[in-house]
């Protein structure tokens, strides 16, 4: 199944299982689709079974979300408590999809669970209370990881929910990582437990060879050592002036706690000229991804590091923010450099990376899918130092390699009954499903527009005629401020925009004061380069107040 099939099926409004190869662009479809609901101001919950896959695609974990926490089970005193919190059960209530990734990592009885809270929560007995559910992940990645649960632990596909659910299989076959064949074939041949002398042989060239593409590489550790004493001991080893980057929080703190623990990105981060790194985030603009590796090779005039990558591009990295967002609103945000030392890294910590050099020593490995796991995270066979791998390395559980080919046949199935469909009949069934979950606000809003038949500039130009408040344009377009401040970016190009003096009063003097000197000092108008100097400036800025104020330049 292609990307696009995937999100057609996901805007039919089907509950789904969205699975694949690594590399596959999981993550991709699961983006563009959350992308699309908050278009229609839909309330889409993003969770993912740990902090890590969490911070990936800028939510939080499930456990966090649904308010089980680290609990097993839950009575029905414990149910009622938690509808006590007011919070958390209008976060139920206006709830229309729920995204769980990384599944595979989530145990069956805990999925059982929030499908029983979700039923509580929304007083009702669908599955999952009438929302959509969809649940991201590959059955190959690590299973579950088990701590002295009461309860034996299997995967979640063996759940009473996860059968009641009724999913739609979307099996993505098109690969974005490995474009090298010969590498594809091996890791094809683990992921169906069909491995061959040849392949065995393959693997072996690579022993103790250094990767094709130069420079250093990541090490992938199977055991849980302290990375960070052996990447501290190589950055001891450069004689240079360090600099060290705190991580900056605001909103909840519990929620914001979590957020740090997640992020690949260290809370204090320490670079020197010379320092190994590589990249905790993906680029909004494709600049890098997470996993893109490079040397730091110097410090601009605001201090940020320069990063040569293995590819031999030079970037100035700014600040990156991870977010946790709800019902449109900012919960917890954290700032630092999207970098983190990259001499080595666990097995566990490398999962949604993609790497253009690694060294792995799978001598240890103690699961099966954990040579996979590790062997799927470098793009191609040359680009592959191997130290060492065991039996067990190259293995995978034959009850998933079962599930896979069922679930493949699912796939299959559900890509032929799409094509069954025109797409005349594709559109008016997903705007019949958008219309069920559509906010009615905005579904009056949409209606109103059309009724009036202008651009959505110039209703806004309209509101602003009239002096009314961005937050109170924003809230009745059903629209983010950002986004009428970016309607109001259009107006001026198009020498269309009213009167806006009035708009000043959003902001403190003192904060137009400070953004207008910031701008004038960085000499541009973009926004990250004044964000960065407002940050160490310590004067808490935010990229709405330096995009409102870069609007009053030219006067």
């Amino acid at each position: 199944m292609t990307q696009a099939e995937a999100l057609d099926i996901l805007k039919l409004g089907k509950n789904v299982f969205l699975t694949g190869p690594a590399g596959s662009g999981k993550t991709h479809v699961l983006n563009a689709y959350v992308k699309f609901l908050k278009s229609h101001a839909v309330d889409v919950a993003v969770t993912a079974s740990t902090g890590i896959a969490a911070t990936h695609i800028g939510g939080m974990t499930i456990h966090s979300w649904s308010g089980i926490g680290v609990r097993d089970v839950l009575t029905d005193y414990d149910i009622e408590e938690l509808m006590e919190r007011q919070y958390l059960y209008k976060r139920f209530e206006r709830t229309k999809v729920l995204i769980i990734d990384e599944v595979s990592m989530l145990h069956h009885f805990r999925l059982d669970l929030i499908e029983w809270i979700c039923r509580q929560m929304k007083h009702n007995e669908k599955p999952f209370g009438g929302m959509q559910i969809i649940v991201c992940g590959d059955f190959f990645q690590l299973p579950p990881v088990s701590r002295g649960e009461v309860l034996e632990s299997e995967f979640a596909y063996k759940s009473e929910s996860w059968l009641a659910s009724k999913f739609t299989i979307c099996y993505l076959s098109e690969q974005h990582r490995q474009k090298d064949n010969t590498y594809l074939s091996i890791l094809n041949q683990i992921r169906q437990n069909k491995v061959t002398k040849n392949t065995i042989e393959l693997l072996k060239t690579r022993f103790n060879k250094d990767p094709e593409s130069g420079g250093e590489s990541t090490r992938l550790y199977t055991h849980n050592i302290d990375v960070d004493v052996v990447n501290m001991r190589h950055l001891d080893l450069i004689k240079a002036d360090e600099k060290s980057y705190q991580m900056i929080w605001k909103g909840s703190q519990g929620l914001a706690q979590s957020l740090i623990k997640s992020c690949l990105s260290p809370e204090k981060l320490v670079l020197k000229k010379g320092a190994r790194v590589m990249f905790t985030k993906n680029h909004p603009e494709g600049m890098y991804v997470n996993g893109t590796l490079g040397i730091v090779k110097d410090f601009n005039s605001f201090g940020d590091p320069i990063v040569e990558t293995n590819s031999g591009m030079n970037l100035s990295v700014s600040q990156q923010s991870w977010k946790i967002e709800e019902d449109g609103k900012m919960k917890a945000e954290i700032s630092q450099y999207p970098l983190r030392l990259a001499w080595a890294i666990t097995v566990h910590k490398s999962q949604g990376m993609s790497l253009d050099a690694m060294e792995v020593d799978l001598s240890k490995a103690f699961t099966k899918g954990m040579g996979y796991v590790a062997l799927s995270r470098v793009r191609s066979l040359g680009g592959m130092k191997l130290l060492g791998f065991n039996d067990m390395s190259l293995q995978i559980d034959p009850e998933v390699l079962e599930m896979d080919m069922q679930f493949q046949d699912k796939s299959t199935d559900a890509v032929n009954d799409l094509k069954e469909m025109s797409r005349e009949d594709i559109e008016e069934e997903q705007a019949r499903w958008m219309k069920k979950i559509e906010p009615e606000e905005k579904v009056k809003i949409k209606k109103k527009e059309k009724e009036l038949k202008v651009s959505t500039q110039e209703i806004t130009r309209r509101m602003l005629e009239h002096e009314v408040s961005l937050k109170d344009i924003a809230e009745a377009r059903g629209v983010k401020e950002e986004t009428i401040v970016s309607h109001i970016e259009d107006l001026k190009i198009e020498n269309n925009c009213p009167d806006i003096d009035y708009l000043k009063r959003e902001l403190k003097r003192s904060e137009l004061e400070d953004i207008m000197k910031a701008f004038q000092k960085t000499e541009t108008t973009t926004l990250s380069p004044v964000y960065n100097l407002l940050l160490k400036q310590k004067k808490k800025p935010s990229y709405l107040k330096i995009r409102l104020a870069r609007l009053f330049i030219d006067k």
